[in-house]
């Protein structure tokens, strides 16, 4: 089992980093229960050269190994390929996501237009003070749904000021746990090749969407040699969700663009 967590706190003994530390102290002892073997792998995105995008197109147009930035973000692209699950966690600046975080999601925009990540998992998480956590977490639902993740689920910690680790694990023991156990459950059980309904649905309008741009574009390139633009394909591999489901998930995703 292969699990990443991208923080993008500038912390690392942080509130977010103890968050994710805690998660992985909870998920060590579930496989070391059932002799799993584990890679846990943390990348604390603020000490990495990430730069922000330039809006220059290259990645939609000519593909993403021609970006003119020469940064980390084909290594860390490079290690969500290889993970079974991705936790993306962020402490929370002016209502969203932090600059690191957001830069990421920029440069990794092309996955918008040619997702790469069907059958893996994905759990956002975000700490804040004292305010909310929905428009952040939709930030990266929105971001890691197109990008083909399954979204395992979601957590916000209203935290407040630093707090201490061992203040830390025993406050929020039962909710780290619980997300642990989740996030372990789903990569043995395979979660991922069962898309939810939301999925499925985002694929179909991406489908028609990409099925009526210029035959020429990067991007219909991609799809087409997919496999993803007949008619009978369903998602980015045959799905294991029940037929029902499938069918009105086409049926709604075909509403929002008319087809």
């Amino acid at each position: 089992m292969n699990i990443l967590a991208l923080i993008s706190s500038a912390r690392k003994k942080g509130n977010t980093a103890r968050i994710v530390q805690a998660i992985e102290g909870h998920i060590e002892r579930l496989a070391a229960a059932q002799a799993i073997p584990l890679d846990f792998e943390i990348l604390y995105l603020a000490e990495m050269d990430i730069r922000p995008c330039r809006g220059c197109r290259t990645c939609f147009d000519r593909g993403e190994d021609k970006c003119p930035l020469k940064d980390d973000i084909p290594a860390i692209k490079a290690k969500m390929d290889v993970a079974d699950a991705v936790i993306f966690a962020t402490p929370i600046y002016v209502d969203d996501v932090n600059g690191v975080m957001k830069t990421l999601l920029d440069q990794l925009a092309y996955l918008c237009h040619r997702p790469g990540f069907g059958g893996k998992c994905a759990f956002p998480l975000a700490t804040v003070g004292s305010s909310t956590t929905k428009h952040t977490l939709r930030t990266l639902n929105g971001a890691l749904l197109t990008w083909g993740f399954h979204l395992v689920g979601q957590a916000g910690f209203k935290i407040g000021a630093l707090m201490p680790h061992a203040e830390v694990e025993n406050r929020f023991q039962q909710e780290t746990t619980k997300i642990a156990e989740k996030l372990f459950r789903a990569v043995v059980r395979q979660q991922a090749l069962r898309p939810a309904f939301v999925s499925l649905f985002v694929f179909k309008i991406q489908q028609l969407s990409w099925q009526h741009q210029p035959s020429n574009s990067y991007d219909y390139a991609y799809w087409k040699n997919q496999g993803w633009l007949e008619p009978a394909s369903t998602f980015y591999f045959p799905p294991r969700t029940g037929r029902l489901t499938v069918v009105l998930a086409r049926l709604s995703g075909a509403v929002p663009l008319g087809y």
